[in-house]
């Protein structure tokens, strides 16, 4: 008899698995509406990929690496599986080291840092000064996932000189900053123990694609390079990723449409009762005492959003990425209207609850 069996890496629950709460919850895939992924609902239109591109193998002098650091504004740059594949990647390339998390934040970080058996501390904005001295690495993600903090590049440069007067790296998670390029620390030029990591499932909306990019020096690269072994991406991928990172009109477009969106959300919380305390273009955030609760009477009818359950760093909190289009839009409205952790009396008022 074959057996259906599912082989699923350990690890941490991530945006997404719309499969597993369609059947949690018992209602019909196509009925959920998603905004757990903090993904732009609009993505850029993927043209057909002509049967050539999938019948040969990927090649590594196509254009890509051009193409891309003229979008990111770099000398060069190493294409990835995803920013998640250097993530992974990055802790096997040094001895055992002292390495900070400014949490909270994306955990794939501080996850596999700890696997590759690292010396791993989480650290608040306000305490990295306190802490810089003894440490080999400081990992940021700038905004901040799920917080949406931006931190300034002054700041980040000053940490990057203390750490890498003694061969320590900064990394920097760039994967939501495309909508604001002007704030990213690309701008500084290629600086050694400086890796910056981009993605091109946030704002191009292409997570299926599975592509990101790492900015540090050609001898780290290379090191990244030897780690990962040939063809990281697909090339179907390699096709659809060129296009779309020279697709200024597009881009132009998408960063107002965005930040459009954006503000369309926050608003749309406050009129019941829900004022974030932080946001990106792409999503929204906040902390809740009912956190769990408004989770829970969302996916009850059909809403996925993100909850980051509370722990002994952080409160409780929600994520809240962009709807699609108006019927998305009127869906989430109708929903919140029903939520029975807010006062109704209290919703024209703008009242927070945090």
């Amino acid at each position: 008899m074959t057996r259906n069996i599912e082989f699923k890496p350990e690890g941490l629950k991530h945006g997404g698995r719309i499969l597993a709460a369609a059947k949690k919850y018992t209602i019909p895939v196509e009925q959920w509406l998603d905004l757990s992924t903090g993904l732009n609902p609009n993505g850029w239109p993927v043209p057909t990929v002509p049967a050539s591109v999938w019948q040969a193998l990927p090649e590594d002098d196509d254009g890509l690496q051009a193409v891309a650091c003229e979008y990111y504004g770099c000398e060069y740059c190493l294409p990835v599986a995803g920013s998640q594949a250097a993530i992974q990647t990055l802790p096997a390339l040094r001895s055992l080291s002292k390495v900070g998390i400014i949490s909270p934040t994306y955990a794939e970080h501080e996850y596999n840092w700890q696997q590759a058996g690292h010396d791993v501390i989480a650290l608040s904005l306000d305490n990295v000064e306190m802490h810089i001295k003894e440490l080999d690495v400081l990992v940021v993600v700038n905004p901040n996932n799920p917080t949406g903090k931006l931190i300034e590049k002054d700041m980040l440069l000053e940490w990057h000189e203390k750490l890498s007067t003694r061969g320590g790296w900064l990394v920097v998670d760039e994967a939501f900053i495309d909508v604001r390029p002007e704030t990213s620390l690309v701008t500084a030029g290629i600086l050694p123990g400086l890796i910056i990591l981009r993605s091109m499932g946030k704002f191009f909306g292409l997570a299926g694609i599975r592509c990101g990019f790492v900015i540090s020096d050609r001898e780290l690269l290379q090191r990244i390079s030897n780690k990962l072994g040939p063809w990281q991406l697909s090339g179907p991928t390699r096709y659809i990723a060129k296009q779309a990172l020279q697709d200024k009109a597009w881009q132009e477009s998408a960063r107002k449409e965005l930040i459009e969106s954006s503000k369309r959300l926050s608003d749309t919380l406050k009129d019941y009762g829900l004022l974030v305390d932080g946001s990106t273009a792409f999503f929204q955030w906040l902390n809740h005492p009912s956190a769990e609760e408004i989770f829970e009477a969302c996916a009850g009818q059909g809403i996925l959003i993100r909850l980051f359950e509370k722990t002994t760093r952080s409160s409780a909190g929600l994520r809240f990425g962009l709807p699609k289009n108006e019927i998305q839009w009127q869906k989430l409205k109708e929903t919140l209207a029903t939520l029975p952790y807010l006062n109704n009396t209290n919703k024209k008022k703008n009242v927070s609850y945090v």
